[in-house]
């Protein structure tokens, strides 16, 4: 066992634990990965992340994110609060503002500001209708009539999610999915608000696992959302987010489209910092 500094970092909001939060080992050499994935577990959030050193010359450093049951190749929150932690433990990028990470999606690159952290989103490896019977899956999940659900897409980046889009962010935020109904899905539900809204949208996030949960704000999906709402011509270049609404937190997620590339980002507040014998 050797101490290891640790930090836990909130992600996607302006006020500290209204966001998600994400535990972050530093200097994680010599872990192996099951013994990742006993402490990711073990931390009970929805994902740990463990810093390396890059392999890839290009990259600052490495992360391997875990989740309490598996590892992904890519996570947004994980992305954000991994990069903002490393800056704060002394990390020191090769480009100023710029920090590169080493992912097992390959290299993801992190614009700061210093406090809102942005991600390049990662292209989708799965993107396009989704089957009629996994729609109709999808509305007994929710609990709502089939015709209620306007479109669908895969938006598949690491997590394989599947987007659902209703007519109004206050379909969105009156639903009580039925976890028996759910099963092995991942579900991410957009609906647009009113005109003149602090926010364009409301999201929210179901995971079909045991128990099945809400995720408090999700970078990812955000991400696969951002490009097929912009395809359809339903959002703006520039636009922000809510998500977490439903049960009570407060997330913004910034999403800015550049000649194609699809920025992600948020405000990282740091809560914990110590050491953990690991």
């Amino acid at each position: 066992m050797t101490l290891r500094r640790y930090t836990e970092v909130d992600v996607f909001s302006p006020t500290p634990y209204r966001g998600n939060p994400l535990a972050v080992v530093h200097d994680a050499e010599g872990l192996t990965g099951e013994q990742m994935q006993r402490f990711a577990k073990w931390t009970n959030l929805s994902e740990t992340t463990f810093l390396l050193p890059p392999i890839d010359p290009g990259a600052d450093y490495r992360v391997r994110i875990f989740t309490g049951s598996e590892e992904l190749p890519f996570a947004g929150h994980p992305t954000l609060g991994s990069a903002a932690a490393w800056l704060a433990a002394g990390g020191s990028a090769n480009s100023e503002g710029i920090i590169v990470q080493e992912c097992g999606a390959g290299l993801v690159v992190v614009r700061t500001d210093g406090r809102r952290f942005i991600f390049a989103a990662p292209p989708l490896t799965r993107f396009g209708p989704v089957d009629e019977t996994i729609v109709l899956r999808i509305a007994a999940a929710l609990r709502i009539p089939r015709e209620h659900i306007i479109d669908t897409s895969w938006l598949v980046n690491g997590p394989e999610w599947i987007g659902v889009r209703l007519a109004a962010a206050r379909e969105v935020l009156a639903l009580h999915p039925d976890p028996s109904a759910l099963g092995d899905l991942s579900i991410g539900v957009v609906g647009p608000h009113p005109t003149g809204h602090q926010t364009q949208f409301e999201v929210r996030a179901f995971i079909g696992e045991d128990p099945v949960w809400e995720d408090p704000v999700t970078g990812s999906l955000n991400a696969g959302l951002a490009r097929w709402l912009s395809e359809a011509g339903i959002a703006d270049r520039r636009y922000v987010a809510a998500q977490g609404t439903a049960i009570g937190y407060q997330g913004r997620v910034h999403v800015d489209i550049e000649d194609g590339q699809i920025w992600v980002g948020g405000d990282v507040n740091h809560c914990v910092t110590g050491e953990v014998d690991l």
